[in-house]
């Protein structure tokens, strides 16, 4: 098992005394307006106003889609980059099927070239297939 680093433990526990929870209460850490657990839609604000008030000092970001989504996906590929297997990135993300978290894989051209040539496959030496007379042939008959 993994050790929680020591600032995420300092950052949840001074949330669970803000919030006035135990450390095993059964109630949501992660809260909206109305103290209610956090949905996405609420989630999505709270990026939303996040980056408009970044934008003040960063102009920039106006450009960028930034949204809860875009950070899962960062995650993921973050992960698949360094190494991560796809079950595992599929738990973390909460995936029912591995056939989904399987696109982050194939969206990324750059890592695929990089595992041939760790493999030593390269496709600057690629042979075409020339068939031979019988094979030609053989399909010339079917």
């Amino acid at each position: 098992m993994v050790p929680i680093p020591p600032d995420l433990v300092h950052a949840l526990t001074a949330l669970l005394k803000e919030r006035g929870l135990a450390n095993q209460e059964a109630r949501p850490l992660f809260v909206g307006t109305h103290d209610e657990r956090l949905t996405r839609f609420g989630a999505t604000h709270i990026v939303r106003r996040a980056v408009a008030t970044a934008t003040a000092s960063r102009p920039e970001l106006a450009r960028k889609t930034i949204s809860p989504h875009v950070f899962r996906h960062s995650l993921a590929m973050k992960l698949l980059r360094s190494g991560v297997d796809l079950l595992t990135i599929q738990a973390w993300l909460g995936h029912s099927q591995v056939a989904t978290t399987h696109r982050y894989a194939a969206a990324d051209v750059e890592m695929m070239r990089r595992g041939l040539d760790k493999a030593g496959v390269s496709g600057a030496h690629g042979v075409r297939f020339r068939p031979k007379d019988a094979v030609l042939q053989l399909l010339d008959s079917i």
